[in-house]
């Protein structure tokens, strides 16, 4: 099993930043492919962002824009999603993913939440306007 909590949600202004982080603990993410989905009210669950155990491969929702960054620090079995530029409709429940024995795969797969078995609770984040 792998647990996994988010940190660093919170509320701020349109154009501001927030970094998430993400610990994993029990049986570690190790050797695994990471990923953010967000879930905003009446909208269904999106993928944000997805890197590999090696930080050398990762793939990003359009409505990113280059706006987010994906990183993880392996030593601290911590994952991190700098995000900049931040608009209201960014606003959403931010959860972290991983699945055991994941190691990379299509963007398309990546960015299905079907192919992800471990999930933390979320934290959220607010844009005000």
């Amino acid at each position: 099993q792998v647990q996994l909590v988010e940190y660093g949600g919170g509320l701020v202004q349109a154009g501001g930043s927030l970094k998430l982080a993400c610990a994993a603990s029990g049986r570690t993410a190790r050797g695994y492919a990471m990923a953010w989905f967000r879930h905003a009210p009446g909208k269904d669950r999106e993928f944000v962002a997805a890197i590999a155990w090696s930080g050398d491969s990762s793939v990003y929702a359009d409505f990113v824009n280059g706006r987010f960054t994906i990183s993880r620090d392996n030593a601290k079995n911590t994952m991190y999603l700098q995000m900049n530029s931040l608009k209201p409709e960014d606003t959403a429940l931010y959860f972290c993913a991983t699945a055991a024995g994941y190691v990379w795969g299509p963007d398309w797969h990546l960015k299905s939440e079907s192919r992800y078995d471990y999930w933390g609770p979320g934290t959220q984040v607010t844009v005000s306007s």
